[in-house]
């Protein structure tokens, strides 16, 4: 049903919107903008304003960016007079144009396939409008009400589709990166909570107890792991970082080795951290096998499913997620390959009462006495939070779980039709085959001697083609490091992408890097 207008509705006249004159002059122009019975007709009139300037960009958008500099965009922004207000809504949308929207990365482009980010579906965007306007914060029952049960149905669900038992809960965050940091403090605390139960460390005072704390995840795993451990207070180098076999999967023999290694020195294995989707191979390490190994030294369990968390709503690779089952707590980020608008992400935890290790009380917020209260706040790091799962919610009661599910499958044929392409490509060497989404590749022509590009020059010229198709707004593509050397690398999520598209982007890679070697030559 399309939103009914008040027929004596008016838009605010330029000079109420700037607002002058007394102090009860400019409070009584104030509240006219402020959400509420009174004013949703102009709430209903400017909102769609909003969503028509977005349309409209998208509708007529034709490559994922325009080329803008830093120097440009700050010039424009610094041009801005924050100090005096535009006349209406419509003046403000046009400034944001030029400011914004004109040079925003667009994602749902098929000519975006650069970092692990989505196109949107519609369902969320219409939640993202609801759960704006109503503005429940998640932290106590008082402030949220039935979006408290809602989240928690969500993640009684995704632990469901994950099979962790019947004790299993969670929250959602605002991404993989405080999923895994919470996670971690879980981790941390559980281990410092058996270490005080254990006679031999007897009085050792708390950084006594921390020096000995070690997390073991793979070479290849996301940046927060170590990050995690440093704001935790452990330090770099309490991460031991296992190496991969030759799919970029942690290796078990490895971890059991490193495992027994500190056993033997003294230190505690306070965690291992598997990786359910790499971000550059989308690589799945053996859960099984590794959950085998974290529970022999007592050791927590942690998936990092951030990427690969959209496994558990495939039809055809959800057998990839095996083992997983079997972890004490699970990252997935809705984010990525569940298709929602950022944030949306969750921790999962197999046993529910772990999540005490992140519980304070506030007698103004949610006091000890308040057990009769569902409050949120006690199993999150955040305090105030959005409704975030929201957007999940409608998604799932419009398009279906198995439509998710279908968009990545979507998305994995795509990149291993792409992987053929450049497989088959004697200009483009490919790093690795595709586990999920991702390819690894870079552009190193063959000489007029049937041989190699030099590696040296290889690495300088990926990097500057990946700069200048940027700076052309043409496409966006990635890059990243394999062995010291330096690649360019799809991440693709868009599951309406076909390989034409895909094959584009590789023909302006071609294109580029001839045109930068034939300068380098002339220059030489």
């Amino acid at each position: 049903m399309a939103p009914v207008i008040p027929a004596d509705f008016h838009p605010l006249s330029p000079s109420t919107e700037t607002g002058s004159g007394s102090p009860a002059q400019l409070l009584h122009n104030a509240t006219a903008h402020l959400f509420n019975a009174r004013n949703a007709g102009g709430y209903t009139a400017r909102v769609l304003e909003g969503v028509a300037a977005v349309a409209g960009k998208v509708s007529q958008c034709t490559r994922p960016f325009t080329g803008a500099t830093p120097a440009e965009l700050k010039s424009r922004v610094d041009a801005v007079d924050l100090g005096t207000p535009l006349a209406d809504t419509a003046a403000a949308l046009d400034e944001l144009e030029g400011v914004y929207l004109r040079d925003a990365v667009y994602f749902h482009d098929a000519k975006y396939a650069a970092h692990l980010n989505c196109p949107v579906v519609i369902p969320a965007l219409v939640a993202e409008a609801v759960l704006s306007a109503v503005n429940s914060s998640m932290d106590t029952w008082d402030q949220s009400a039935g979006a408290t049960m809602i989240e928690r149905r969500l993640i009684s669900w995704a632990a469901g589709q994950l099979q962790l038992g019947g004790s299993a809960d969670g929250v959602f965050t605002s991404g993989g990166s405080q999923s895994n940091f919470q996670a971690l403090l879980l981790a941390r605390n559980q281990a410092v909570e058996w270490l005080k139960l254990d006679p031999e460390n007897d009085g050792l005072r708390l950084p006594s107890l921390l020096e000995k704390l070690r997390i073991f995840t793979s070479a290849d795993s996301h940046f927060s792991i170590r990050k995690s451990a440093s704001m935790l207070g452990l330090g770099y180098d309490a991460v031991v970082s296992v190496p991969c076999g030759p799919e970029h999967r942690m290796d078990p023999v490895a971890l059991g080795g490193e495992l027994a290694h500190a056993r033997n020195e003294g230190l505690v294995p306070m965690a291992v951290v598997a990786t359910a989707g790499t971000t550059d191979f989308g690589a799945i390490d053996p859960l099984d096998e590794l959950a085998a190994a974290a529970r022999e030294h007592g050791a927590w369990f942690h998936v990092d499913a951030a990427y690969g968390g959209g496994l558990m709503v495939s039809a055809r690779h959800r057998h990839l997620l095996d083992g997983i089952h079997r972890a004490d707590s699970v990252t997935v980020d809705f984010h990525k390959t569940f298709f929602q608008p950022v944030s949306s992400s969750a921790l999962l935890v197999r046993d529910a009462a772990t999540l005490r290790h992140v519980t304070y009380h506030a007698d103004y917020l949610n006091p000890v006495s308040a057990v009769d209260r569902p409050n949120q706040v006690d199993k999150s790091i955040q305090t105030t939070r959005r409704f975030d799962a929201l957007k999940l919610w409608l998604t799932l009661r419009i398009m279906g779980a198995d439509a998710l599910g279908a968009l990545f499958d979507g998305a994995i044929d795509l990149a291993s039709s792409v992987a053929k392409v450049l497989a088959s490509d004697p200009d483009f060497e490919l790093a690795a085959a595709p586990q999920l989404s991702t390819l690894v590749f870079r552009y190193r022509p063959r000489q007029p001697d049937g041989s190699r590009l030099a590696e040296d020059t290889a690495d300088r010229l990926n990097q500057d083609i990946r700069s200048a198709v940027f700076s052309s707004g043409e496409a966006v593509v990635a890059g990243t490091t394999v062995a010291g050397r330096h690649y360019l690398k799809f991440t693709l999520l868009n599951a309406e992408a076909r390989v034409e598209d895909i094959r584009s982007i590789i023909d302006l890679l071609r294109t580029t890097g001839a045109l930068l070697l034939e300068d380098a030559e002339v220059s030489a």
